[in-house]
């Protein structure tokens, strides 16, 4: 009954500052905010998030809210450090462009005057492609084309570059625009070529100390060691919110490694927005930030949900949109476990830091809107529960998929063939090998070889077909076709989430 009354009264409350908010939108940050963010955390079954908000070179709001791990009372606050993903993105182009402003390098100069052994499936791609053209994702490959590849598995960047070279693009050199993490791994490789320094040790040395992010973390395999740190989690195939591990990504450490925390990116944010400058020093040269934030290729349109459509662009490592006749500079990050978003409004001086640890909301999304509607004096609408209404009719549908193939599953129909016809071992010309053993109750389980701690378990679905559950939940739930020929297997199409890669790979067996 307690419980009953609290929700009652906060009910009451959210109405009332639904009211409010239509008579002065500006008082939402002070007096609104707080209550908006609590009531979303658990609609949204978020953990944890930190928000900072700066505005005229001043922090209006940064705070923690939730908890670090769930089940554990540990609170977040403005120091509790999270991945980042994709923002990492921007550190690495700002550094480039800080060597260029420098006069170490120019943008325009050829990859492989660094890396001579840069190539390309596509020969004039490789021989022309230029630094510049690694950060704005147009060399040709589809988004996320490879990930499975080179996503949280053990292949080291010099392979992840040399395995990038095999990989056939779908589209014409500077033609169409395609988000490759890869190629971004590559632009960071330079930075060593250049300054005879790690990508991780210049970035900290060039960008964290300078602006005090004492806190922040360069690579993945340094935040299960940090005592202030938030846990990833995800939703499992049955709805449950659960820890889950950190990913390795250090393989490709340009494009999404680091971990931070509010505190820090505020010192990010205001730099960027204050034209590198903190106080009288200036630590990012002002051409390099122009640089990064002059558009390069075309994305795509964008619908917003207050009915404006505007064209989506790419700077380097930013993505460009008006929004209500005001200029945004932004970028969305995503790894196992975290989603995170940074927007600057650099002609209001408006800086928005929204950091999560669970890879399963999108309030992380529908608070960047919220907090520029208020800015930019737009009436409420309230995106939490808009974007909530989307996403949970979507899981609905997922979710009545889901049982279904249980309930295939638990009918227990025999595949084709005996389970020995399938197990073996299997190729794939760019990814490597796999091998698939038999287990308990005739179930197979399947290996990769450069994802050493993640399997794959297989349950007959009848025929040739299999219900898929992988032991990294993220990589999400899938249906593998076998291919038989004259009564004998020679092959299997694998397929992981889209969160990871679209394309599916085709193995065949040996």
């Amino acid at each position: 009954m307690k419980k009953i009354f609290l929700l009652l009264i906060v009910c009451i409350s959210l109405t009332t500052v639904t009211q409010a908010q239509h008579a002065d939108r500006s008082k939402f940050i002070r007096d609104s905010l707080d209550l908006y963010i609590s009531r979303a955390l658990t609609n949204w079954r978020v953990p944890g998030i930190a928000v900072c908000i700066v505005k005229d070179n001043k922090i209006v709001l940064i705070k923690g809210y939730g908890i670090k791990e769930l089940g554990l009372p540990n609170a977040v606050d403005v120091n509790t450090l999270f991945m980042i993903g994709s923002n990492t993105k921007a550190f690495t182009a700002t550094a480039l462009a800080m060597l260029q402003a420098n006069n170490k390098l120019s943008l325009d100069d050829k990859v492989t005057k660094y890396i001579p052994e840069f190539k390309l499936e596509n020969k004039f791609a490789g021989q022309e492609a230029a630094i510049r053209d690694l950060l704005c994702h147009r060399l040709g490959f589809q988004t996320f084309q490879g990930d499975f590849t080179f996503y949280n598995t053990n292949l080291t960047r010099p392979q992840i570059i040399e395995k990038l070279g095999q990989l056939k693009a779908p589209y014409g050199f500077r033609t169409k625009w395609g988000y490759t993490n890869a190629a971004f791994l590559t632009a960071g490789e330079i930075i060593p070529r250049v300054t005879g320094k790690p990508w991780e040790t210049y970035i900290k040395e060039a960008i964290f100390a300078p602006l005090g992010m004492t806190n922040s973390l360069a690579l993945s395999k340094d935040l299960p060691k940090s005592l202030n740190r938030t846990v990833p989690h995800t939703l499992t195939a049955d709805g449950r919110l659960t820890p889950i591990p950190y990913c390795q990504v250090d393989g490709l450490a340009p494009a999404g490694a680091i971990s931070s925390s509010a505190s820090d990116m505020s010192k990010w944010v205001m730099a960027l927005l204050n034209n590198g400058k903190v106080g009288n020093r200036q630590i990012i040269p002002q051409a390099a930030i122009q640089a990064t934030r002059e558009p390069q290729d075309i994305v795509g349109s964008v619908y917003h949900l207050n009915g404006e459509n505007s064209f989506e662009l790419y700077g380097l490592g930013w993505f460009i949109q008006d929004y209500s006749n005001h200029r945004l500079v932004m970028h969305d990050g995503g790894v196992n476990g975290y989603l995170s978003s940074v927007t600057l409004s650099p002609q209001d001086n408006l800086g928005i830091v929204i950091l999560t640890n669970t890879d399963q909301n999108e309030l992380y999304e529908a608070l960047r809107w919220e907090i520029l509607d208020v800015y930019f004096g737009r009436g409420y609408r309230n995106y939490s529960e808009a974007y909530l209404k989307t996403y949970k009719a979507h899981a609905a549908t997922e979710q009545q998929s889901e049982r279904k193939l249980r309930d295939s599953v638990v009918l227990n129909l025999r595949p084709t063939l005996p389970p020995t016809a399938y197990t073996g071992k299997y190729a794939n010309s760019f990814y490597g090998s796999m091998t698939v053993t038999q287990g308990e109750n005739n179930d197979l389980e399947m290996r990769f070889e450069h994802h050493p701690t993640m399997f794959a378990k297989l349950q007959p679905l009848g025929g040739n077909r299999f219900y898929v559950t992988f032991s990294d939940v993220t990589l999400g739930k899938a249906i593998f076709p076998f291919t038989v020929q004259n009564g004998k297997v020679t092959g299997v199409k694998v397929k992981v989430a889209d969160f990871v890669e679209y394309n599916s790979y085709e193995f065949k067996k040996e």
